[in-house]
């Protein structure tokens, strides 16, 4: 209780639990659609994004949402997520990656007055360092982008499903797939404030596999997963606080893994049980 005492850590949790809800919800559909490598090139685009917007003279938060924004309804029309493509698209994404380097020296010498932490933070989050205006704004936005994801989730699940089916009932495929797309870039962008550009991807993967481990109705585990991800982030702060030599965006994800590895027990035990149970029958 005297730790929720402190307006930093009433201004994480606010800016942490409106993200982590956004980014289980959204995470279950990108693992459950196969687009993991789309989160994981999003990472690497939200701190060239940052990077750039600082070289040139702006707010890092218009370059995190206007290029993973941007990046990612491209990925969403083009259908650019992995398979054939994959190795020319992992190199693209490993120069942008290289150009956020470029950016940050363009940034570090030119333009580097008062925010000299800013490629740490980017990098590797700063949940501590949210002020109110930030974790207000991180709440509407997480919030704005969670209602457009509850539009989409039917017609997106059936999609996930079966594409060649809900195409032919008129369900618009790729025009689905893009806004998600999109709503999984403001997911990346919001993440990146909070536990950084580098295991952002933890936060979208994590929990919803955990989830679907537990649960195989979807509905059930796209709630799940959102819950663990709160769980994951809630839990990392406390941690972070009390060793204040581990930084949250490690805990965070250290308690994100730790809940996916549970996940995984419980599930192999639930399997060897049942297979002895059938067994067992089969010998009776």
């Amino acid at each position: 209780m005297s730790m929720l005492s402190h307006p930093f850590i009433q201004y994480a949790l606010i800016a942490g639990t409106a993200v982590a809800i956004l980014c289980g919800l959204a995470g279950y559909f990108v693992v459950q659609r196969g687009e993991v490598f789309a989160g994981d090139a999003l990472g690497h685009v939200a701190y060239t994004g940052a990077m750039a917007a600082l070289a040139a003279g702006f707010n890092l938060r218009i370059g995190l949402f206007a290029a993973c924004v941007a990046v990612a309804i491209a990925l969403g029309v083009t259908g650019a997520r992995g398979g054939v493509g994959d190795v020319a698209i992992g190199s693209f994404f490993s120069w942008v990656l290289g150009l956020g380097a470029l950016f940050l020296t363009l940034y570090t010498t030119h333009r580097a007055t008062g925010n000299s932490t800013a490629n740490v933070n980017v990098l590797f989050g700063s949940i501590f360092g949210i002020s109110s205006a930030a974790a207000t704004t991180a709440a509407l936005v997480a919030a704005g982008a969670v209602a457009v994801l509850l539009v989409i989730a039917r017609p997106l699940l059936f999609a996930t499903i079966d594409p060649i089916v809900a195409r032919a009932a008129g369900v618009p495929v790729r025009g689905v797939g893009a806004v998600f797309l999109g709503l999984v870039g403001v997911a990346v962008a919001e993440a990146t404030q909070i536990v950084g550009a580098v295991v952002v991807l933890g936060l979208l993967a994590a929990p919803p596999a955990a989830a679907a481990r537990l649960t195989a109705r979807p509905w059930r585990a796209f709630w799940v997963s959102a819950v663990l991800a709160v769980a994951a982030v809630w839990a990392g702060v406390a941690l972070s606080y009390a060793i204040p030599a581990a930084p949250a965006s490690f805990t965070i994800m250290s308690v994100a893994a730790a809940c996916y590895l549970a996940a995984v027990a419980v599930d192999l035990f639930r399997r060897y049980r049942n297979l002895h149970v059938r067994t067992g029958l089969l010998v009776g």
